[in-house]
């Protein structure tokens, strides 16, 4: 069984997964890889152990235990021009948009040493699903890996619980719904038995929790607290964090106007903090230390936080940067650090206890993909395929830059002495 205790002292307790990436932000959930001599230059025909070329499209960050890798696609087949016109009369939002008549989503095995496609398993397959947003997939949610099971989320189109041994599906969900407007964002987590999820749309915003073991609905909480009269900014793709918060197990979880704590294990809502201001549609994860939790609060009046939890029941707000907040990216921590990059290529390095930021430096490019941390160094993934490696120091230095074929809207990972990046078009092994 996979516990996600997070921080205060479990936050670099990596040993446990030596060899593994088990979900979206890696061992810790914090975006930390425990690898070392990883590769700082590459390019297509240098330092590239395999290169395999992926079915389908997706936006998923690949999950890894012993010798598989895991990734989650989808094969989309298009609307007619006058079917998607009907279904787009209701649409009430303005921005670009693709629309299917349907699509497979699958899971996807790849063998980490030869990079060979060892199996593509259809999970579900669904006919008129809701519109997406044109930079997202329907595929974006990362599925979450433990030994013997994986774990596809896909929004309001199901979960699904795949055993990577004998490669059945051992349960499906698709009773919850909302409107996502922009397509499915956030990642599920798992905790003990539980494997948790936010479902925030345009028409309902809940948290809920399914029995890993049965599928069946756990817990279902509605989100409280006031939220905005308009349905597009109720909306919000975020990924929960289970984190040790004053002793207890908690689940930190962003959403539109609000971040919530929650018991993991009965969905009891145990605090909640207003954003004082607009925010939504964030694509971010939080991050904690054993003093704070640090959040952005993404579209609308853009800001990180850090909500000071030690000692107190409710958190409180210790401070808040207004400047080039990350709406699609999470931070990392490291070292009294925070560090994270906004949708336009500008790096930010703030002091985790006054939010005084030591640089603001332009990399370049645009971001969706979140930065890891290994061996002291931050590696950026952009749009464009470019890889940027920076100093995880208070002083800005760019290491190197690695120019890739395709976009990059997975997040990278890395173990042993090698990265693993998902562009658009293919998966890599980066190094030994």
């Amino acid at each position: 069984m996979m516990t996600r205790l997070l921080p205060a002292l479990l936050l670099l307790s990596t040993a446990s997964y030596a060899g593994n990436w088990p979900e979206w932000r890696g061992p810790s959930a914090q975006g930390h890889a425990s690898a070392s001599g990883l590769p700082e230059t590459w390019s297509e025909t240098s330092n590239v152990a395999w290169k395999t070329a992926l079915p389908g499209r997706g936006h998923s960050t690949p999950v890894m235990w012993g010798e598989q890798i895991w990734l989650t696609t989808a094969l989309e087949t298009a609307a007619t021009a006058e079917e998607a016109k009907r279904r787009l009369e209701t649409n009430t939002g303005d921005q670009p948009l693709t629309v299917l008549g349907s699509v497979s989503l699958r899971a996807v095995c790849v063998d980490r040493g030869s990079g060979k496609i060892l199996h593509d398993i259809e999970l579900l397959n669904v006919k008129d699903p809701q519109w997406a947003h044109q930079l997202n997939s329907y595929a974006s949610p990362s599925p979450v890996l433990e030994e013997g099971r994986l774990y596809a989320h896909f929004g309001s189109f199901g979960t699904v619980a795949l055993d990577t041994k004998t490669l059945k599906v051992l349960w499906k969900n698709q009773e919850l719904n909302v409107m996502h407007e922009n397509g499915p964002g956030s990642t599920a987590v798992l905790h003990g038995d539980r494997l948790i999820a936010h479902f925030d749309g345009s028409d309902a915003q809940f948290i809920a929790a399914f029995d890993k073991n049965t599928g069946k609905l756990a817990w279902k909480t509605p989100r409280s607290g006031e939220m905005d009269p308009r349905p597009q900014q109720r909306k919000a793709y975020g990924t929960p964090l289970v984190a040790t918060i004053n002793g207890q197990s908690q689940v930190v979880s962003s959403a539109a106007n609000n971040i919530y704590g929650y018991d993991p294990q009965t969905g009891a809502e145990l605090w909640k903090i207003h954003y004082g201001e607009l925010g939504f549609s964030m694509s971010t994860v939080p991050v904690v230390d054993e003093q704070q939790i640090y959040f952005s609060t993404a579209y609308g009046k853009s800001a990180v936080v850090a909500l000071k939890y030690a000692g107190l029941k409710t958190p409180e707000v210790a401070w808040r940067n207004n400047k080039n907040a990350p709406k699609m990216c999470s931070p990392v921590l490291h070292d009294g650090l925070i560090f994270y990059v906004d949708d336009g290529g500008i790096v930010s390095c703030v002091d985790t206890k006054t939010g005084e930021a030591y640089y603001r430096e332009r990399i370049g490019g645009k971001y969706s993909s979140s930065p890891i941390l290994a061996d002291g160094k931050l590696y950026f993934c952009s749009r464009e395929g470019v890889v940027t490696i920076v100093n995880a120091t208070k002083e800005f230095k760019i290491l190197a830059q690695n120019t890739m074929d395709g976009a990059i809207m997975a997040s990278p990972i890395a173990d042993g002495g090698a990265l693993f990046i998902r562009t658009d078009k293919a998966l890599y092994k980066i190094g030994k």
